[in-house]
């Protein structure tokens, strides 16, 4: 998996488990809402369905209380009448019992008068009418009982308020079914699970708007670090290309203006040692050996100036004998060049296998020459030493010093110096420069098994 994509699912996910916490808190408290609903509205519903019965009870008695005081059977026949049209709505109705149990009037189930429904019982075994009588025989009150619905033909639950005409030995009561009370809780429920949907849509919608702009933020980013990469690529081959070529010319300018001139002295030497060995003269065989001799020097300073630029290209000492001695070596050849004094500290037992010990190298290499071309120092500090899990390099001089930003941006003149920092972090080391009007300072940590 690329880094990148990595990078957007890190992004992504958790915005998405947020959004999804986001979604269950919502949806419990929007539970927690509607429970808390129900436990407001279907007191308040039941409540006023209480005040509205024992007011319907008390205006009806009220309507007969006129007639309770003459104990005659048209008083009780013009009673029953007045109850008989008292209605309200389709299913609100008054019924009067005896406190025997027989039914006087219903005006829904006229077939039930003159019936004697003591022992009536619901489908849960629950005597109906003892139940009404014994509350009203108490001064009245509600009760909770089944009964068939008139509208529907229904046996629903039924709140009812009876309350007794005591001159006439009557209960008279009536009831409201309780199953609005139901349907107001559905009608709750439902409107409660419409706005949760909604709200769950909604936050659905954001989740997918969210992660739609991370996923083009990411693949923005993406393109853009991409085109930023292509164009530092680009440019890194072109001075991984133009060192390429300063290195073979400046080989090519060691070869012409050392080793060729060089030889071509050795050659004229020979030619002219030749030419006197074929003279008779007796003074020309000791002519001949003086030539021939610097022949021979002229030799040894084109094979030490053979050996150090092999040196400069891969020394053997850093393979052969380790990376110290290569240093030590290099920083003789600068100091007796140069005429540079060089103090030089290096932990004995520091061992670089492979690239740590060559990028190390380099970095010294780079360093001496910038420091003989540039510095006009007069004196180089060089510590080598061991850490734990990695080898540290500084090199200190007294110099005129540079402006490290100037130069790194620029590209003719920062491409040591990049090239330096970019071979150190390619081995994920760390490189520092510092410069000023006392000299310059660089420094490099090398991990190392």
């Amino acid at each position: 998996m690329q880094l990148r994509l990595k990078f957007v699912l890190l992004a992504i996910v958790p915005l998405l488990l947020a959004i999804a916490a986001v979604a269950a808190v919502v949806k419990l408290q929007s539970q927690a809402l509607t429970d808390a609903e129900h436990a407001i509205v279907e007191p308040a519903l039941m409540d006023s369905r209480r005040h509205e019965l024992q007011n319907y009870v008390t205006l009806a008695l009220a309507s007969i209380a006129h007639l309770t005081a003459r104990d005659e059977a048209a008083a009780r026949d013009e009673a029953l009448r007045v109850l008989r049209q008292l209605e309200f709505g389709n299913d609100g109705y008054f019924f009067v019992y005896d406190l025997s149990g027989q039914v006087l009037m219903h005006p829904r189930q006229p077939d039930l008068v003159g019936q004697n429904l003591w022992e009536l019982r619901d489908p849960q075994g629950r005597p109906t009418i003892q139940n009404l009588l014994s509350r009203a025989r108490d001064g009245g009150g509600f009760v909770d009982f089944i009964w068939q619905r008139p509208s529907t033909g229904r046996i629903e639950n039924k709140l009812g308020y009876v309350a007794t005409v005591p001159q006439w030995g009557w209960m008279v009561g009536t009831g409201l079914y309780t199953d609005d009370i139901v349907a107001a809780r559905e009608r709750i429920d439902r409107q409660a699970r419409v706005a949760i949907r909604n709200t769950m849509g909604v936050i659905a919608g954001i989740a997918v708007v969210a992660t739609l702009l991370v996923a083009l933020a990411g693949l923005a980013l993406n393109v853009s670090d991409r085109r930023d990469a292509e164009l530092k690529m680009r440019e890194l081959a072109r001075q991984v290309v133009r060192s390429q070529e300063n290195e073979r010319a400046r080989v090519a300018g060691e070869l012409h203006d050392g080793v060729s001139q060089s030889l071509v002295s050795v050659k004229f030497l020979l030619e002219s040692a030749q030419a006197r060995l074929e003279q008779p003269a007796a003074d020309a065989l000791d002519a001949a050996r003086r030539t021939l001799a610097r022949g021979v020097a002229g030799v040894e300073e084109v094979l030490g100036d053979v050996r150090r630029i092999s040196h400069g290209l891969r020394p053997t000492m850093l393979d052969t004998l380790g990376l110290v001695p290569a240093m030590k070596q290099v920083v003789d050849e600068f100091a007796q060049r140069s005429g540079i004094a060089v103090d030089m500290q290096a932990d004995a037992d520091i061992v670089a296998p492979g690239d740590a010990g060559t990028a190390l190298f380099r970095l010294l290499q780079e360093a001496l020459n910038n420091i003989e071309r540039h510095a006009r120092a007069g004196r180089v500090e060089l510590r080598l030493s061991r850490e734990p899990g990695a080898i540290a390099l500084s090199i200190r001089d007294d110099g005129r010093g540079f402006d490290v930003e100037a130069v790194s941006a620029s590209p003719q003149r920062g491409l040591g110096l990049s090239s330096m920092r970019e071979r150190v972090e390619a081995l994920g080391g760390r490189f520092d420069l510092s410069s000023g009007g006392s000299g310059t300072l660089l420094s490099a940590r090398l991990p190392v098994a």
